[in-house]
């Protein structure tokens, strides 16, 4: 599956110098729940397309591994937090927490002229996320 690439819903308005990032990591428990979490995630992903405040995503999905990873800038941590509280995504995070095995997320801050995030980056901030979790007793799962 290639990864659906950078999209921007909304440029960055003239007052907006800096963006909110989230990039989360999601690995179902086994390869038969892949295809609900990858339709769940393509409607989840519709909707950011929507969603106001929203200044870009992206979605890499790795079946066969039972991984996906998510990238999006937000002119706010507010605008995030409306997107995750708003249907379907309120929903589809509910339902398909049976399915999960482990999630990651982190969050960061960069001016706008540095969008959109580079995978690579967003990546080794996830994989350093997971490990300060791992080294403080805290699971990643939600």
């Amino acid at each position: 599956m290639p990864t659906l690439p950078w999209v921007t819903p909304h440029p960055a308005g003239p007052d907006t110098t800096h963006a909110f990032v989230m990039a989360s990591r999601f690995e179902v428990r086994s390869l038969k729940d892949v295809p609900r979490f990858f339709w769940k995630s393509l409607s989840a992903w519709g909707q950011v397309r929507k969603a106001p405040g929203a200044l870009g995503a992206s979605l890499e999905a790795r079946p066969f591994g039972r991984v996906f990873y998510t990238l999006s800038a937000w002119e706010s941590r507010d605008a995030l937090h409306t997107y995750a509280r708003t249907e379907p995504h309120k929903s589809v995070m509910t339902g398909l927490r049976a399915t999960m095995r482990d999630s990651t997320f982190t969050f960061w801050e960069v001016p706008v002229d540095g969008l959109p995030i580079d995978w690579d980056d967003a990546k080794r901030r996830l994989e350093a996320q997971a490990r300060a979790g791992a080294q403080h007793g805290h699971g990643t799962a939600h």
